[in-house]
């Protein structure tokens, strides 16, 4: 039986044809990569969580040097209390999407804590994640073992504005953050401000913010309070009980 070429119904019947094979070929293209993809993806976050404690190593190098100075991963809850799961598969940003929409409830949250040994000992790098001006933003700060006292720290976006708000992936941005405590000596809780860009600020417990990437600035602001917050909770309770031993 002959095809008219030239009919609505061949048309149709090729075009159906032609979405299906291509639809097939991507389809098997993509679970023959995935699993590359999502070593690179591991990867990557081994390099962000050493970046937080000073640490820079290339990609393929990622998993041997965090094996070397992570010594301990788990997780806690709101309060501060290890609970179950696995600090490193738990996805903070999945997690905090799902708060947003409703689905979590606050006290549901379970927050990563990775125990490392930096050139200054003993530190805890604490990850978190909160809204940038076009898209999520996250970072990784590493603190002392004095539980007050930033080590070091790494930020990254998905697409915040060149020049502006992308530069919190800046050594400019993120070397302000060494050497800032996130509470006072008495041990109230003050978390780490995130000032209007340009005002040069010496606060102990603050760094500059971006130059015309005010939203941006915000975003990384509120995600160190909140989730800092949080993690005063666990680092008190370290600290105090290190320091009752």
């Amino acid at each position: 039986m002959a095809f008219d070429k030239n009919s609505n119904s061949f048309t149709f019947l090729f075009a159906t044809i032609l979405v299906t094979v291509v639809g097939t070929l991507l389809a098997v293209t993509y679970i023959g990569l995935k699993p590359a993809y999502e070593e690179n993806v591991r990867r990557e976050k081994m390099q962000n969580i050493l970046a937080s404690m000073n640490v820079r190593v290339e990609r393929d190098a990622a998993p041997a040097k965090y094996e070397e100075l992570i010594s301990e991963t788990f997780l806690v809850n709101g309060e501060g209390k290890p609970v179950e799961g696995d600090a490193f598969s738990l996805d903070v940003l999945k997690q905090y999407k799902d708060w947003k929409a409703g689905v979590l409830e606050l006290d549901q949250l379970k927050y990563p804590v990775y125990k490392a040994t930096g050139s200054e000992g003993q530190v805890y790098i604490l990850p978190m994640v909160g809204t940038g001006l076009w898209g999520p933003v996250w970072g990784y700060v590493s603190v002392k073992k004095d539980g007050r006292t930033v080590y070091g720290s790494t930020f990254d976006h998905k697409g915040e504005t060149p020049g502006l708000g992308a530069e919190i992936a800046t050594p400019m941005f993120q070397d302000q953050f060494a050497g800032k405590t996130i509470t006072e000596e008495n041990g109230t809780y003050t978390g780490i401000k995130v000032y209007k860009g340009g005002t040069g600020t010496t606060d102990p417990h603050g760094v500059d913010g971006i130059s015309g990437g005010t939203i941006t600035s915000d975003g990384v602001g509120e995600m160190l309070m909140r989730t800092l917050a949080v993690y005063d909770v666990f680092l008190k309770s370290t600290t105090n009980s290190t320091a009752a031993r």
